[in-house]
């Protein structure tokens, strides 16, 4: 995985912005400060939480210079789903190919139920405008 004071990796993907799908970087945002979040699956209740409290925090992130990104594995129609039910003001990111997640090191084999799996690890990357990684949140409080 990433570490801090590393580079943030850059990636181009698909993107949901303002309800369109577009392309973009990492490197888009330099002289931003990013909060690069990486989640299992829309719609599911933590995810929804985490993605909320995001949303409920936003103006604030916004007026301080800071981007938000979510990034799931999930495609840009299931994204715009959610984007639009939950009122997200922020950019979703889709991973199917798991390039990104994979080159952050949180594609991981998970268990639930005893049951053994493979999926996202959920993490919290904070950026700053040089694109260093300045804080990492392996495990964000997903509840209310």
């Amino acid at each position: 995985m990433i570490k801090i004071n590393e580079k943030a990796p850059d990636f181009t993907a698909k993107a949901l912005i303002n309800n369109e799908e577009k392309e973009i970087k990492l490197s888009d945002f330099k002289n931003k400060k990013i909060i690069l979040y990486f989640y299992p699956k829309d719609l599911t209740p933590g995810c929804t939480t985490q993605a909320c409290n995001l949303r409920d925090n936003y103006e604030e992130f916004k007026k301080n210079n800071i981007i938000i990104i979510g990034i799931s594995i999930d495609p840009i129609k299931k994204h715009k789903l959610f984007s639009e039910k939950k009122e997200l003001p922020f950019i979703l990111i889709s991973d199917e190919e798991k390039k990104i997640i994979n080159k952050y090191g949180l594609w991981i084999e998970k268990s639930m139920y005893g049951k053994k799996y493979m999926g996202t690890k959920r993490t919290t990357f904070l950026i700053n405008e040089n694109q260093i990684i300045t804080h990492i949140i392996e495990k964000p409080n997903i509840k209310n």
